[in-house]
């Protein structure tokens, strides 16, 4: 596979394409169709498939618990899908067994994040708007590997066995940004260089912690959970980025939100 440091030009304008396809397509109200009200949570990523489809991007079929959902084949990219509903939880999202990669076996992973009314009356409704952010944004350690553990000896006979499932819960770029409601917005690593049709609408910097979480105790008796530290050899550096936006339709500046800075 191609060095992905070598090819950031060949990522960033696939990257730009499937992304001007999202824009179309929210733009000429493209719906959502669920197959039925209990289609709670392939809707959004079938629009997103839709859209690989109509650019004639290759992809490996997503499965349950495939990730990312879409990893095309001809370009070291995978697709993650996030929908949101509206009106609902904005600044968070939950992970699941998998925290957010910048880079994931041997692919740049870009998050979609996308929001529509959380109970539409009718199988079909709109994308109210669209994030595609680079899972650098969301966190820049890709040196974390999630694996479940399990030990046996719980109960009265010593025979149940406990299983450490973890889950977790990342940031939005809608907790993180100021300026991406109700737009369609692009979020890159500032070495990637995207075609003319994209126009910048924000520099954002964001800084690594001065620690950080190495391990964590669970006490049975007390239901008391404490985490682990260590001093984080990279405290303070900065990782920089580019909010893009089409050019019919550049929108607001995008910032880093004051919450996010603290």
């Amino acid at each position: 596979m191609t060095d992905l440091n070598d090819c950031t030009d060949t990522l960033a304008n696939s990257v730009s394409l499937i992304f001007a396809a999202a824009s179309k397509a929210i733009a000429d109200s493209v719906l959502i169709r669920r197959a039925n009200r209990q289609d709670k949570e392939f809707h959004f990523q079938n629009w997103f498939k839709a859209l690989l489809e109509s650019e004639a991007l290759d992809f490996d079929e997503p499965g349950r618990n495939t990730y990312p959902d879409f990893r095309l084949v001809h370009t070291p990219i995978g697709y993650e899908i996030k929908g949101l509903g509206v009106p609902g939880r904005l600044a968070n999202y939950d992970c699941n067994s998998q925290i957010p990669h910048g880079v994931y076996r041997g692919r740049h992973i870009v998050y979609v994040f996308g929001r529509y009314p959380a109970q539409p009356d009718t199988n079909e409704y709109p994308v109210f708007d669209l994030v595609l952010c680079h899972g650098l944004f969301l966190n820049a350690n890709d040196e974390y590997v999630h694996k479940n553990k399990s030990v046996r000896g719980l109960g009265s006979y010593g025979d149940i066995l406990l299983r450490d499932r973890k889950m977790y819960v990342a940031p939005t770029p809608y907790g993180l940004l100021d300026g991406v409601e109700r737009q369609v917005t692009l979020i890159l690593p500032d070495s990637w260089s995207v075609s003319s049709t994209m126009v910048r609408r924000g520099e954002i910097v964001r800084r690594e912690s001065n620690r950080i979480m190495c391990g964590y105790e669970f006490d049975l008796t007390t239901n008391d959970l404490q985490a682990t530290w260590r001093d984080n050899p990279n405290a303070g550096r900065q990782h920089k980025f580019v909010a893009y936006r089409p050019a019919s339709s550049p929108g607001p500046d995008v910032q880093l939100s004051q919450d996010a800075q603290t």
